[in-house]
């Protein structure tokens, strides 16, 4: 963020007024006809900073509370509606952009008209042609995924049923336009999305770095009796310093048997002697994360077991980011990587019939290349059955089971399709067992800075691993 006139207003520099209105376009070439209307969030409940949900910020870059983006493709026209200037509320927390605010709304964001929020209700009024947000608009920490659980969860609640903001927003746009037909606006977005642009690769590979030093300095940090939630604050450290706003989703930090449960979250144990431990957590920068996985040996070297499942997955994980490139479809590139891997696995020392049935089963498996990555860390549009392009953005993440002992390895970084292969934007985190060794045995944080007082004690029990 930057101030960019007298009052102090601030608004994003990631993309320009003229990047954000070929978004827009690309977004009126979709509709065809129609009227879309995204909105905006509301000022938060608690002592939060505002933060735009990814929908209406992808395609305007407003921040202010209580906005509206009105986008007519028949008459190419973009609208802003927001609220009036409170002087009250400026004195308090500071100038916020407002309906006041027309030629400087203009000029950041390249949309037609500024209009005050109370005119919205009468400009609805006879339209015939609606486009708004069926699924949810992704918030702090969501992603399409996450938010449709809440939301099936509330309709599962017999006291707490309530409509989704989306939702509530049909339904008083229905009153207003009784005769209008609405369609599904998510999609459209969605599909937009898929493909970034230079400006927000740039923006990812600041996320992805964030990532890879806040993991690299977790390793550093790791010592038996550590607390999982210790290395936590270490990467949010890492990450407000940096500018970030803070995590991208809540943090995956687990120890021992914890590694088991896929999207463990409490992050509440003592990291154990013998045990690995998993890191999965990204910052959030200006509205878009990034996606990045690592195990590590909690005493600093890994076991010849570990060695042996973790060893084969960093092998996998190498084969496949180095087919990745233009052209292939993402089903191609897992039948070059399991050709490519099928001698390394059938020549590979397994100690156990499971596990060497868990090795073979990599060459099955068809989420080694994941979900997409950008604002949301799950993206809503898939990538697969489409030829891979520049600018397409996803989570490389092999992942091995051994259910008979609840044994789950990964290794995950976020790549970008270039024009000749791939960047990894996570890549500054060691990948090479030999690399995290070494990481590990230098001092870390924790050590400089030990906590003071003694942690709090753990409040669960673990089953220790391997």
């Amino acid at each position: 963020m930057q101030n960019l006139d007298t009052r102090g207003i601030t608004f994003q520099t990631d993309f320009t007024a003229d990047e954000l209105a070929k978004r827009r376009e690309r977004l009126t070439e979709k509709m065809g006809s129609g009227v879309a209307l995204l909105q905006g969030v509301t000022v938060p409940a608690g002592f939060d900073a505002v933060r735009q949900n990814n929908e209406i910020y992808y395609l305007c870059g407003v921040e202010a509370p209580h906005a509206y983006l009105w986008i007519d493709a028949a008459a190419d026209i973009s609208r802003l509606y927001l609220r009036p200037r409170n002087e009250k509320e400026e004195r308090n927390e500071g100038p916020s952009l407002s309906s006041d605010d027309v030629e400087l709304a203009r000029k950041l964001t390249g949309v037609s008209e500024v209009r005050p929020l109370s005119s919205l209700p009468e400009d609805l009024k006879g339209q015939k042609l609606l486009y708004l947000l069926h699924a949810g608009a992704e918030g702090r920490c969501m992603c399409r995924d996450t938010l449709s659980f809440m939301q099936r969860c509330v309709d599962a609640d017999p006291l707490n049923r309530r409509p989704s903001a989306e939702a509530n927003l049909i339904a008083r746009v229905k009153d207003l336009c009784p005769d209008a037909e609405i369609r599904d606006l998510s999609p459209l977005i969605d599909g937009l999305r898929l493909v970034k642009s230079p400006a927000e690769v740039a923006v990812l590979r600041q996320a992805g770095r964030l990532s890879a030093l806040a993991v690299t300095e977790a390793m550093r940090s790791t010592r038996p009796g550590v607390m999982e939630y210790q290395l936590g604050a270490i990467a949010d450290y890492i990450y407000e310093i940096n500018g970030a706003r803070g995590p991208g989703y809540r943090a995956i930090i687990a120890g021992g048997s914890n590694i088991w449960l896929t999207h463990y979250f409490r992050n509440a144990c003592v990291l154990s002697d013998g045990d690995l431990v998993l890191m999965d957590y990204a910052p959030d920068v200006n509205n878009y994360t990034s996606d990045i996985g690592r195990m590590w040996p909690v005493n600093g070297k890994y076991s010849p077991p570990q060695r042996e499942l973790y060893g084969l997955i960093v092998e996998y994980h190498k084969t496949m980011l180095s087919l990745i490139r233009p052209g292939p479809t993402p089903e191609q590139i897992h039948l070059e990587a399991a050709a490519k891997m099928r001698p390394v696995i059938e020549n590979w020392t397994f100690s156990k019939p499971a596990w060497r049935k868990a090795g073979f089963a990599l060459l099955d498996f068809k989420g080694h290349l994941s979900h997409g990555v950008g604002m949301a860390v799950h993206e809503a549009a898939s990538y697969y059955g489409k030829p891979l392009e520049p600018g397409r953005v996803f989570a490389v993440d092999p992942q091995l089971w051994v259910p008979e002992e609840k044994i789950y390895v990964r290794c995950e970084d976020t790549v970008a399709v270039t024009e000749n292969g791939c960047e990894v934007l996570t890549a500054a985190a060691p990948l090479e067992l030999d690399d995290i060794e070494r990481t590990i045995a230098e001092k870390g944080m924790l050590q400089t800075y030990p906590a003071h007082p003694e942690p709090r004690p753990p409040f669960c029990k673990k089953v220790h691993m391997w």
